[in-house]
């Protein structure tokens, strides 16, 4: 009985998801055209510019592999609101066991805080990790460009600007490269490594390298906006929030993503984020470069009343501020209705099943175009993106995967169906997908060609 039983188990899709991903993250650190016969640069000091949630994160991975860290703010008190949050996570970590007290009293150590750029002169490499503004992010390289000695690596950990256009502002574009790592950044496994135009062969090296130092999974990407993961998010999330306004609630989406095996639901992923993020971002954009407005009313209208997510204590859920408790409220269904007339829309009842289609086939359909496009290297790149940094079930083997267990035919089909219902402007094929479902092929055959 116990064979039959395992034999049942190998045999299964959930098996073969698995099997795929421990082959595909080892496969993900071979960097095609790369010499690997490249000698590494030495890196034994990093700096951090920003002590924010991500660049204390981004800190503590390197001073708990045992590298000195600088910490750079802009002024005394931002800086001690960083170091404040470091030490609330080392004792956080010691409490539930991951580090002894010595342990963190070590890697505490190694941190540094300053405001001043001088001091970051010595460092190996230096990540900047400021809120997502181009201008803001050029004039930090083009300060660095000035104080960072010669042969440093300089980093962005930038989740969507151009990487290219941060390089150009330096003397030195060789030495430059975005690492984007994902928050909280000293627990999230994944680094995206974004390769700019410019970026030195020793560089992506040695970053390569010193991913698996402190323990993250790289996956090299290509620029473009938002690389890998965030694009494809886009799409995701516009899904998500489109159901929303069509018919759903919060939670029956989340709901039904949660059952289907993603580790957490979009709308409590976009309350944790914080609504206000994604609101800003389009306050500088002109109105028709902001997309379908049925696709952020709803968020929008949540900020403009003060619900910022659970930092706030209110998002599109409400939160208990005793405990980890979170409902719908009156206020969010009210607001759901009032955009939902405001755009035209009568709502309708969406199953599970059409929420879980419509959100998985979105990510399928934009990873097809990043592939075709070579922003990602192989297939497979992409589904290690999505389940080391976006809680895609492992069990499924990443989207790109799942799309060839469900077959591409059936995709195509499903992306089509959607076309026809809600447009061509957001379910337009992508011409990889057409292409295989067409000569029924899988990705897996178009990867050996």
């Amino acid at each position: 009985m116990e064979r039959k039983a395992f034999m049942e188990c190998m045999a299964s899709p959930q098996s073969a998801g698995l099997r795929h991903m421990f082959f595909a993250e080892r496969e993900a650190a071979r960097v095609t055209g790369l010499d690997r016969s490249v000698a590494p640069r030495e890196i034994s000091s990093v700096a951090v510019i920003g002590a924010g949630t991500m660049g204390t994160g981004i800190a503590m991975n390197f001073a708990n592999a045992g590298l000195a860290v600088w910490l750079l703010e802009v002024n005394q008190q931002a800086l001690e609101r960083g170091l404040g949050m470091i030490e609330k996570n080392y004792l956080g970590s010691v409490k539930r066991g991951k580090l002894t007290e010595q342990e963190a009293q070590a890697a505490r150590d190694l941190i540094t805080g300053t405001t001043h750029y001088d001091d970051l002169g010595d460092a190996d490499l230096t990540i900047e990790a400021v809120y997502e503004d181009l201008s803001l992010k050029q004039d930090i390289f083009e300060r660095l460009d000035d104080v960072a000695k010669p042969g440093a690596i300089l980093a962005t950990n930038t989740s969507y600007q151009d990487v290219n256009r941060i390089a150009a502002v330096t003397r030195r574009p060789q030495d430059v490269l975005g690492l984007h790592f994902f928050s909280p950044a000293h627990v999230m496994k994944l680094l995206e490594v974004v390769r700019a135009d410019k970026t030195a062969d020793d560089v992506l090296v040695t970053c390569l390298g010193l991913a698996k130092k402190i323990r993250k999974i790289p996956v090299v990407a290509g620029v473009c906006y938002g690389f890998i993961g965030n694009r494809m998010l886009q799409h995701y999330g516009r899904e998500a929030q489109l159901c929303l306004i069509e018919g759903a609630t919060p939670d029956t989406i989340d709901t039904a993503m949660q059952q289907w095996g993603m580790a957490m639901g979009p709308m409590r992923v976009f309350d944790l984020a914080g609504l206000d993020i994604g609101y800003k971002a389009r306050q500088g954009l002109k109105p028709a470069e902001r997309g379908d407005p049925r696709a952020h009313s709803i968020p929008d209208a949540l900020v403009e009343m003060g619900r910022l997510g659970q930092k706030s204590g209110a998002g599109f859920y409400t939160y208990d501020p005793a405990g980890r408790g979170y409902t719908v409220d009156d206020t969010v269904r009210q607001v759901i209705t009032e955009q939902a007339s405001a755009q035209g829309i009568v709502r309708r009842d969406i199953d599970a099943g059409e929420i879980v289609d419509r959100l998985i086939y979105a990510l399928i359909n934009e990873g097809m175009k990043i592939v075709e496009e070579g922003i990602a290297q192989r297939p497979s790149d992409i589904d290690v993106v999505y389940v080391y940094g976006y809680g895609f079930p492992a069990y499924r083997g990443g989207p790109m995967f799942y799309a060839d267990t469900v077959g591409l035919a059936e995709v195509y089909r499903r992306v089509l169906e959607f076309r026809d219902r809600f447009g061509s402007a957001n379910w337009t094929p992508a011409p990889l997908l057409a292409e295989l479902a067409k000569n029924g092929r899988s990705l897996s055959e178009w990867r050996t060609r």
